[in-house]
């Protein structure tokens, strides 16, 4: 046995932009150890329960996160819906799987942008970061912001988007789609990406299982689980399937991600093209009574809203489990046996947001 080695790694690093501590027990170059330790970034978001009412409790959720905003509003907005017994217009339905998507599509492809710029990739990072420009283009245009989209609420959707527009949209995507394709072989087939993603950071099916892990770092190690099977929003309606890799490793859950950016320009695709007529809100009424778990498919993997009311305008609860939350337990096992060069490209692969994993 070599000479062991406590190595800190953050809280600032980097390749990392937001605050995470591990201390990285080494052998040698070899990690046999990671103990990470969290709790650098706290908002009181739950406090802010108790000030801010139901409706504007939405501008909160959505700021969770600054990358899947949307996601988080309308896992919120879905809850409380819950709680008021209230049906949302069809066509906001639609509405909300369209801005998902964009902001899944522009999630990922930020997050293999600032992958290939972990390992050096310099030319790959700017050009993934040049194609997301152009979705989140759409996503100002369409929703009024480029990151924090304020485009959902309780009862519906704060604003339609006229036919006009979806179908301007739908031709642009295909414009944006064939660039993202340019980009594509790279990240599957070029040695420099496989020479630091094969095989590093290993998770198997039964670990991955075992230890709760969500999203890509589900589906690379091989468990099909994808939250939008359960049919909220319009996914009921649309034709798609999990998107999953058998290898476990780091080079299986960047392939996840490049895949699903495809089948969400084709989600998109397909709810301009059966989305209905309609108004996009309903009045809202009375107040929250009872309590709810609102479940959802994040970009990074499922994320949990658990809301409860007393039948007053403030809730009583409002807890969240966040996919990187999830994804903390089997990180740690991914890191042991790693070498010390590799840690930041194995902890990237989980797409790890920590300001929403403390909240």
């Amino acid at each position: 046995m070599g000479t062991r080695t406590i190595i800190p790694f953050g809280p600032q690093h980097p390749v990392l932009p937001e605050p995470i501590h591990l201390d990285l027990v080494l052998e040698d170059e070899k990690v046999v150890e990671a103990l990470p330790s969290v709790g650098f970034v706290h908002r009181g978001l739950e406090r802010l329960a108790e000030v801010k009412d139901f409706h504007e409790l939405v501008y909160v959720a959505e700021r969770i996160c600054g990358i899947c905003s949307f996601i988080h509003g309308q896992g919120y907005c879905q809850g409380v819906e819950t709680l008021l017994n209230i049906e949302v217009p069809a066509r906001a339905k639609y509405l909300r799987t369209i801005w998902a998507e964009l902001s899944r599509i522009h999630s990922h492809i930020l997050w293999l942008g600032l992958f290939a710029d972990a390992f050096g990739f310099e030319s790959l990072f700017m050009h993934c970061w040049r194609v997301r420009e152009k979705i989140v283009d759409i996503i100002e245009a369409t929703a009024g912001g480029r990151v924090i989209f304020g485009s959902c609420k309780v009862g519906g959707a704060r604003r339609d988007i006229p036919n006009d527009v979806l179908k301007g949209i739908k031709a642009e995507l295909t414009t944006i789609e064939a660039e993202y394709n340019e980009l594509k072989p790279t990240f599957l087939h070029d040695n420099s990406v496989k020479r630091r993603t094969v095989g590093i950071g290993t998770l198997s099916k039964e670990q991955a299982y075992a230890l709760g892990a969500v999203g890509p770092t589900l589906r690379g190690s091989g468990v099909a689980s994808d939250l939008r099977t359960l049919g909220y929003a319009a996914y009921k309606d649309l034709q798609w399937e999990p998107v999953v890799e058998h290898g476990g490793d780091c080079y299986s859950r960047t392939v996840v991600r490049v895949r699903e950016v495809t089948m969400s320009f084709d989600l998109i695709r397909q709810a301009i093209d059966k989305i209905p007529e309609g108004p996009v809100d309903v009045k809202v009424t009375g107040n929250p009574t009872g309590e709810f778990f609102s479940r959802l498919e994040q970009p990074r993997g499922e994320v949990v809203y658990y809301v409860k009311g007393n039948n007053t305008k403030f809730l009583e609860r409002f807890r969240i489990r966040t996919p990187t939350f999830a994804n903390i337990a089997p990180l740690v096992v991914m890191l042991k046996g790693c070498e010390l060069p590799d840690v930041p490209v194995i902890v990237l692969t989980i797409d790890p947001c920590i300001s929403c994993t403390e909240r």
